[in-house]
C-alpha cells in the first residue's frame, strides 16, 4: 500500500501544489493510474486548503466580535 503524502506546511504551499496537480491533469499526458493518484492528492489538498481558509475565517470572526464585516479596501487607504 502506498504511503500517504505529507500535507503542506501552510495554505500557500498547499495551493501551489494543487495548482501544479491541476496543470498536470489538464495536460492529459499521465497514464490512468497516475492521473487517478493525482486526482486523489488534489482532493486531499483541496480539503486541506478549505480547512485552512475556514480556520482563517473563524479567527477573523473572533477578532471582529463574532461577525464578518465586508472588506472595503478604500477605507484602509
Amino acid at each position: 500500500m502506498a504511503k500517504a503524502a505529507k500535507m503542506p506546511d501552510n495554505f500557500e504551499a498547499g495551493l501551489a501544489e494543487l495548482e501544479n496537480l491541476i496543470a498536470a491533469l489538464e495536460s492529459g499526458n499521465a497514464p490512468l493510474e497516475e492521473a487517478l493518484a493525482r486526482y486523489q492528492r488534489g482532493i486531499e489538498l483541496m480539503r486541506f486548503c478549505e480547512s485552512k481558509l475556514a480556520d482563517a475565517e473563524q479567527r477573523i470572526r473572533v477578532l471582529e466580535g463574532g461577525e464578518l464585516k465586508p472588506f472595503n479596501p478604500e477605507e484602509n487607504a
